[in-house]
Parts: structure tokens; C-alpha cells; sequence
């Protein structure tokens, strides 16, 4: 006689846990998701929407802004008149060369003069850099002034000069710190083996140092970029009169706040080439884009080394 035996009672399956997930961690319910997703898509609108009407308006034409009385939020007649004036001469062009050199070679100067300071610093057995970190710690937080550093800048023979735009704020001592902090966790065995192998403290920071930090050096490189691409407070002390050497951004300033006129702008209409002509809130806009686009472009391939840059060591164990 064979007896039945009852089935196992069945448990209630649970969900897998995502291999990445820290065990603490519990699994996410439908409830956060969605409320995650909806918050990331509001933060998105909030973000992109004034960047739509930017965009939008800078290709509209006079007619359609006249019709939006600002603003353009729905399409209505678009044309890229207010691009091609912008780029065709004047002082939009220019001010795009003067602040594409200001940012180039700024950047170039500062992360040289970081770098270097910041690796001596990093050695322990560098000659005084317990005395050199402690001043450089006081500028942070006490300054001579901007009087005394306008009267400097200009003796030397700053005023109406590039590299008053540059030099005067070539060092950030806040970025100085954290390449510090970055550099002193390169494992030591590897400068130990590469001065076995007969290389100098040149040849240790190029060949050993900067390969295995490329993350922080793009995140303080992109930070002075940034910094150079905005320079405007500058321009108004050093070169205010200046309007051929004007960056991108004073420009920006003067023909968005202060509403000047910009060659071949009109309320509406056409000239005698047959070319639309251009309002000025287009031409404004079209300034903004061009101000904020080359940055734009650049983050994107650069925000994956922001965490990794300012959180891990050079070596991972």
C-alpha cells in the first residue's frame, strides 16, 4: 500500500537581488520607481524648458517673436538669419576667438602651475611643503583685496592686456588641494620601482603619476575651462574700453542686459540683399546658444570622471 505523501508548501518566491546591490539594501517597489522616474522627469522639464525657448527663438523670425510679444514657445516661421549674422563679422566672432584662446591657453597655464604644485606637495620629503601648504590654505580664506589686486595687475602693464584675463586667476588652490589629496594615494611601490628603474621625480610624475590620476586631471581640467569660458568680472576691471578684445560672455552681457544694438538687426523686415533681417531678442538668444553649446558638448564626455575623480584613489584594491 502506498502511502501519499502532501506536497511541500510553497513559499512565496521573493525577487533576486541585483548582484551590485549592497545586501542592506532593499529590492526598489513600484511606488519608487515611479515616483523616481516622475521626479527626474519634472527636474528634466524644469531644465530643458528654458533651454527650448532659448533655442526656439533664436531661429524664429521677426514676425513670429512680434506675434509671441517675447519668448517663442510654439514654432511659427523659423529661419537661421540671427546665426548667420552673428557669424558672418562684428564683434560676436571676434569675442568667439578671444574667448576660445583665453580658454585654451588659461587652461593650458593652470593646470601646468597645478599640477606641479601639487605634486610637490604630495611628496613628503619635499623640501617645505608643510609651510607652503599652510600659506596656500590662508589665501583661501584671506585675500589682499580686489583694490590692491587691480592696482597690481595694472603696474605691471596688465590693463588692456590677455593675460590679465588669465594670470591673475591662473591658480585655484581649492583644485590644488584635491589634486594633493589624488596624488599622495599613488601606491608607492609603483614609485618606488620607477626609481629603481633610474627615473626622476620629472619622469615619475609623467610616466607614473598623471596615467594613473587622468580622472581627477579631467575634472580640474574642466573646471578651470569653465571658469575661463565664463570670465566676464575680469573684462569690466582690465579691459572695459576694450570692446575688439572682449571675451564671449561680456559681449553676451552687453547685448542681452544692456540691449545694444548688433549690425544688421531690425524689428522686422528684409534688407536690400534680400535677407531677412534679424530682431535683436533673436540675435540675443542666438548668443545664449552660442555661449552655452561648446560646454554643453564637452560635459557629457566628461561627467562619467566626476565621482570617480573626486571619491577613488589612483590605485583600487
Amino acid at each position: 500500500m502506498t502511502t501519499l505523501t502532501p506536497p511541500a508548501p510553497t513559499r512565496p518566491a521573493t525577487p533576486r537581488r541585483h548582484p551590485d546591490r549592497p545586501v542592506w539594501e532593499e529590492p526598489p517597489t513600484a511606488a519608487g520607481q515611479t515616483a523616481k522616474g516622475l521626479t527626474l522627469a519634472v527636474v528634466v522639464a524644469l531644465l530643458l524648458g528654458p533651454l527650448y525657448c532659448v533655442v526656439l527663438t533664436s531661429i524664429s523670425t521677426p514676425a513670429a517673436i512680434n506675434r509671441a510679444g517675447g519668448l517663442v514657445l510654439v514654432p511659427d516661421g523659423i529661419t537661421f538669419e540671427a546665426y548667420r549674422t552673428m557669424l558672418s563679422g562684428g564683434p560676436v566672432r571676434q569675442s568667439l576667438l578671444v574667448t576660445l584662446g583665453v580658454t585654451l591657453v588659461g587652461t593650458a597655464v593652470s593646470m601646468a602651475v597645478s599640477v606641479l604644485c601639487a605634486y610637490g606637495l604630495s611628496r613628503a620629503r619635499s623640501f617645505g611643503h608643510r609651510f607652503l601648504l599652510l600659506i596656500l590654505v590662508i589665501t583661501m580664506f584671506v585675500s589682499g583685496g580686489l583694490i590692491p589686486t587691480f592696482l597690481v595687475v595694472s603696474e605691471l602693464g596688465g590693463y588692456g592686456r590677455y593675460w590679465a584675463l588669465i594670470l591673475p586667476s591662473a591658480v585655484s588652490v581649492f583644485n590644488i588641494l584635491v589634486l594633493r589629496s589624488f596624488y599622495s594615494t599613488t601606491a608607492s611601490e609603483l614609485i618606488d620601482a620607477a626609481r629603481m628603474d633610474g627615473a626622476g621625480e620629472w619622469r615619475i610624475l609623467w610616466s607614473v603619476v598623471l596615467p594613473t590620476s587622468r580622472a581627477v586631471n579631467a575634472v580640474i581640467t574642466l573646471f578651470y575651462a569653465v571658469g575661463y569660458w565664463n570670465t566676464f568680472f575680469s573684462v569690466m576691471l582690465y579691459m572695459p574700453a576694450e570692446s575688439q578684445k572682449w571675451p564671449l560672455q561680456y559681449v553676451l552681457y552687453q547685448y542681452v542686459n544692456l540691449g545694444m544694438n548688433m549690425p544688421g538687426q531690425v524689428n522686422s523686415g528684409y534688407g536690400v540683399d534680400g535677407h531677412a533681417q534679424t530682431a535683436p531678442l533673436s540675435l540675443q538668444m542666438a548668443v545664449v546658444v552660442l555661449t552655452l553649446l561648446p560646454i554643453t558638448l564637452v560635459f557629457p564626455f566628461l561627467q562619467k570622471h566626476f565621482a570617480k575623480g573626486m571619491l577613488t584613489g589612483a590605485i583600487k584594491g
